[in-house]
Parts: structure tokens; C-alpha cells; sequence
């Protein structure tokens, strides 16, 4: 006597809300990693050009200038030297003066969090809607423009970032008139390319163009 088995029942499964891979996550967009990666690589090239601090405060290498074209001689030389630290100098000034003033650091990081995720690493398709409305990229670029213009010089931010950037400039001046630099060797073809500070920055020319796809 033949027995029959029971028909096979399909089984479906479904995966769990959580568990289902977001594909609008910022953090896996080309254009963020690549922004991520591209500054890093910058960090990394222009820390491997900084000198030590111990030659920057070397209080045997200070000596007054002889006169103004001396001094300005020595900022020359001591800013194609030191060019990484005296970068790193501002940017404490800069840090110390925001964080010193937590509602411009806020407007800062939103401006900042709005040029990121609203131009620079948001993709070109399908285009930005907010409030029902359709923008393209110009209307996007421009409103951004004009948010910014309006938040930096109508609010604090603007005159404690020219202020700290000042401060942070005047100590740079100051160190390289009275440092000598005699004991340095300076490479006078990479202090007029200011290799470094071209790296720190070269992330951004790449920015904009990578985050438009």
C-alpha cells in the first residue's frame, strides 16, 4: 500500500525591521567615504611635515631682531619651517574661542552639518525637497550662501572667529620675528609651495565635486 506524503508548504521569512540594511544611511554614501577618507590622508600628509615643539620653544634660539626687514626675514623663514605647527596654534586659538562661547560652536556645527549633508556629500538625483518644494542645485548653493553670510556676520560667530584667527596670527608673528632661524634647514622650494598647508586643505577641492553623484 502506497503511502502519499503531505503536500510541502511554503515557509516565508521575514526579516526583522532592524535588521534590514538601510540604504539611505549617511555613513555608507561614496561621497562620504571618500570625503572621510580624502581628510584623513591630508591629516596624515601634513602632520608627517611637523616639527617637533621642542624646536619651536627652544628659548636658546630667541634673540630680538636688528631691525623691521630682519624680523620680517625670520617670519618668512620660521613660517615655511613651522608652517604645520603655526597652523596648529591657530587652530587652538580658534578651538579655545568657540568652546569658550558655546552658541557660536553651535551655529558653527549646524552651518557646517547643513553644507555637508544638504550640497557637499548629498547625491545631485533625485533632487533636495524641503517643505514640499523642489530645489536644484544653484537654489541649494545659494540659499546655503546666503544662511551662512547671514549667520556669520550678524551674529557673534563671524567677529570671535576674525578675533580668534588674529590672536592666533599676532603669536605667529610674534614667535618668528624673535626665533631665529639659523639652526633650521629649510628647504626654500618647499617653504614658497607650502606643500603642507596645501595638503591639510586639498580634501576640499575634491569635496564638492564627489559629493554631486
Amino acid at each position: 500500500m502506497a503511502t502519499t506524503n503531505p503536500p510541502l508548504l511554503p515557509i516565508s521569512t521575514t526579516t526583522p525591521a532592524s535588521q534590514t540594511p538601510s540604504t539611505t544611511d549617511p555613513a555608507t554614501t561614496p561621497g562620504l567615504r571618500f570625503f572621510l577618507s580624502r581628510f584623513s590622508d591630508s591629516i596624515r600628509r601634513s602632520l608627517s611635515d611637523r616639527r617637533p615643539w621642542s624646536e619651536l620653544i627652544d628659548r636658546s634660539a630667541f634673540s630680538r631682531p636688528d631691525s623691521l626687514a630682519d624680523a620680517t626675514s625670520r617670519v618668512r623663514k620660521n613660517l615655511g619651517y613651522f608652517r604645520v605647527n603655526y597652523a596648529a596654534v591657530i587652530a587652538l586659538c580658534l578651538a579655545a574661542s568657540l568652546l569658550s562661547h558655546p552658541f557660536s560652536l553651535a551655529v558653527l556645527l549646524a552651518l557646517l552639518a547643513a553644507w555637508c549633508f544638504l550640497y557637499l556629500l548629498r547625491p545631485s538625483d533625485p533632487p533636495l525637497v524641503l517643505f514640499g518644494r523642489t530645489f536644484s542645485d544653484r537654489e541649494t548653493l545659494l540659499g546655503l550662501v546666503v544662511v551662512t553670510f547671514l549667520a556669520v556676520f550678524l551674529t557673534s560667530v563671524g567677529s570671535l572667529i576674525i578675533s580668534a584667527l588674529l590672536i592666533g596670527s599676532a603669536l605667529v608673528c610674534l614667535h618668528g620675528a624673535f626665533r631665529m632661524p639659523e639652526d633650521l634647514f629649510l628647504d626654500e622650494a618647499d617653504s614658497v609651495t607650502g606643500g603642507a598647508a596645501g595638503g591639510l586643505l586639498s580634501f576640499l577641492g575634491g569635496a564638492g565635486s564627489t559629493g554631486r553623484i
